[in-house]
């Protein structure tokens, strides 16, 4: 093997990350707009359409759920799905693709406001050596907006002495669902010594040509792009012990947070073929959630549970006064036995 870095460049790297991470923090600190998990390192494709195929095996299945602020009478609730796996070329080893796609819902409010879409992600990855990566990934797809009326009240169905549903609300509200198309880009590059020590850094960007998703006719409001910066290192200290750092910046619009946790991995079996590794970790979300613990259990290579408990410490006391939220996240992958080398069994004369 040899390396297209060393330890002391992939050392500057990190530290140059963790500095333009915490610049978001100079911006208002308020939360993301879109989509989000605390454990934004499991549902790639909301991370980063770089991320596709980047994994140890050939075939992945992803499953992620997320039940915010479960105190309020409102709860957030949001679920994502995802496949992808690796195209690998007949005459080259030099570069592979990988494609996939992917499935969101997410609801929440008296109004039920959901957003639902579904992604076709492709990226292009060149391997510039054994241990080193540069994946540039693409996703587009299909959005859908809206919400009901049903659960809604207004101040226009007051009589005076009742609320009275029957009431006209008055509100000129041209449509109550939309539909626009989503778009993102992303680059990703991952250094890799073996299956425990490697290091990923990111950037992408969500709705790269700002859809429009108003619900008035006469309003042109655009969804504004949202950039992420992300960074993910894992070592492996001993036989039976790795450790796992995390860090991801959202930039929306006036929005920002910054996100950050760790891990460490006990691993329970090393077998080949039985391998166990148990997850323990904590993380902070700028916005004002403290999420712990995160345990994760990992088998096989092939199967892993994670889930993590989110406290809100932010000023918003109607949640933090509850039962916190919660994380769940299952991931299933496949890694096909490649066949031997040709060869001949005698030679020919």
């Amino acid at each position: 093997m040899y390396h297209l870095i060393n330890m002391t460049n992939l050392r500057g790297l990190g530290i140059a990350c963790i500095f333009i991470l915490c610049k978001f923090l100079f911006v208002n600190n308020v939360q993301a707009q879109d989509i989000h998990y605390s454990q934004f390192y499991n549902p790639v494709f909301t991370l980063n359409p770089g991320k596709t195929g980047i994994f140890n095996g050939d075939k992945r299945f992803l499953l992620s759920y997320r039940n915010q602020w479960s105190s309020v009478p409102v709860p957030w609730r949001t679920f994502t799905g995802s496949y992808d796996q690796k195209f690998y070329p007949k005459r080259s080893d030099k570069y592979f693709f990988s494609g996939g796609l992917n499935f969101n819902y997410d609801r929440q409010g008296d109004s039920r406001i959901q957003l639902s879409n579904i992604n076709l992600a492709g990226s292009y990855t060149k391997v510039l050596n054994t241990n080193n990566l540069l994946t540039l990934g693409v996703t587009v797809g299909f959005a859908n907006r809206g919400f009901d009326f049903e659960n809604l009240r207004w101040d226009s169905q007051w009589d005076g002495n009742a609320f009275d549903a029957s009431l006209p609300n008055r509100e000129q509200i041209d449509a109550d669902q939309i539909n626009y198309f989503e778009n993102a880009l992303g680059l990703n590059y991952r250094w890799q010594k073996d299956r425990r020590t490697k290091f990923d850094i990111g950037a992408s960007v969500f709705h790269l040509l700002e859809p429009e998703v108003s619900f008035f006719d006469n309003d042109a409001i655009n969804l504004p792009r949202r950039f992420n910066l992300s960074a993910i290192f894992s070592k492996q200290l001993s036989s039976r012990l790795d450790i796992q750092l995390q860090a991801l910046g959202h930039l929306q619009n006036e929005y920002t947070e910054l996100l950050g946790s760790g891990l460490i991995k006990l691993y329970i079996n090393n077998k080949r073929g039985k391998e166990a590794a148990l997850h323990l970790g904590v993380g902070y979300r700028t916005s004002g959630a403290i999420f712990a613990p995160i345990v994760a259990l990992e088998l096989k290579d092939k199967y892993y549970f994670s889930f993590n408990y989110e406290r809100d410490v932010s000023d918003f006391t109607v949640a933090t006064s509850g039962n916190g939220g919660f994380e769940a996240h299952f991931r299933y992958t496949i890694t096909n036995v490649k066949p031997p080398a040709k060869f001949k069994t005698c030679p020919i004369y």
